[in-house]
């Protein structure tokens, strides 16, 4: 094992030497470069992040991440093409005003901006989110929020519940209470409720399909599986409201859950309970 630590210590070396010379690179350059297949090569780049060396990117290229060293965070900014295209939105509009106000965004935009973290830094001013673009210097983000105006706000928190019909294969999650700060119209609560209740249960937000204030339709990933979530802006819910979120999922061939503010009925429970042991139907001839 001693005489293999100066070969290993030499590759990491030549690993920081090329991400230096050829900026924020992916596993598969990097691989070609210290001549190694992809799993010698990720164990390398984990053991630099570990070691702080490396930085990894949350925008993928293809399916990968980029590794960079931590003085190239500007360099990402050349990768952004590869952004989904309401994330590239947010990206392109951020960049242009330079700072925003989280409570003012569309919904889908919100969720955007969480998800290009490479490029959007989130900062408190008078309790309220805001966004700065990461290429925004320390003076041009003292000027800009000279230029806001303080805002007051109040919010009271409410409680979401997810129901799962039997077309869903899914474990079902007890209520949670949901605290939100945020203030808003009344679709921007209902967005900040249903985001705060996904992050709480540590459910990834990959997309926004459409969004209202009554209504929100996200692609979510859990334990790596992709799904359709539909949350009402309601404490009741009916069949015509699953029936609504089933053509969406199949549609897009995807598992749903539904997310409300209410628990279901008695009637409908006793709907979801038949179809679960429901075989199928015939007519008769």
């Amino acid at each position: 094992m001693p005489q293999n630590q100066p070969d290993h210590l030499q590759v990491k070396e030549k690993i920081i030497s090329f991400i230096k010379m050829r900026g924020p690179s992916l596993p598969v350059h990097i691989g070609k470069e210290i001549n190694t297949n992809i799993l010698f090569t990720s164990a390398f780049l984990s053991e630099l992040i570990s070691e702080k060396r490396l930085k990894i990117s949350n925008l993928n290229v293809g399916n990968s991440h980029l590794y960079f060293i931590p003085e190239q965070e500007s360099l990402l900014e050349g990768f952004s093409q590869h952004l989904k295209s309401k994330e590239k939105e947010a990206f392109e509009l951020l960049k242009q005003k330079k700072v925003l106000k989280d409570f003012e965004q569309h919904p889908a935009i919100r969720v955007a901006l969480r998800g290009i973290r490479d490029f959007a830094i989130p900062f408190k001013k008078d309790d309220q989110l805001y966004w700065k673009y990461l290429m925004v210097s320390d003076q041009e983000l003292i000027n800009k929020i000279k230029e806001m105006p303080a805002i007051k706000t109040e919010q009271k928190p409410k409680k979401i519940e997810i129901v799962q019909p039997s077309l869903i294969k899914t474990k079902k999650k007890e209520p949670k209470k949901i605290k939100e700060k945020t203030p808003g119209k009344k679709g921007d609560k209902f967005f900040n409720k249903v985001k705060e209740f996904l992050s709480k249960s540590l459910i990834e937000i990959l997309d926004v399909e459409d969004a209202s204030k009554d209504y929100l339709t996200l692609r979510i990933k859990i334990k790596n599986e992709e799904k359709l979530l539909v949350a009402y802006n309601k404490k009741k819910i009916d069949e015509s409201d699953i029936i609504k979120a089933y053509k969406k999922s199949s549609e897009l061939k995807l598992n749903f859950m539904i997310l409300s503010f209410g628990e279901p009925n008695k009637k409908l429970n006793e709907f979801i309970e038949a179809v679960k042991k429901l075989d199928g139907i015939e007519k008769i001839e």
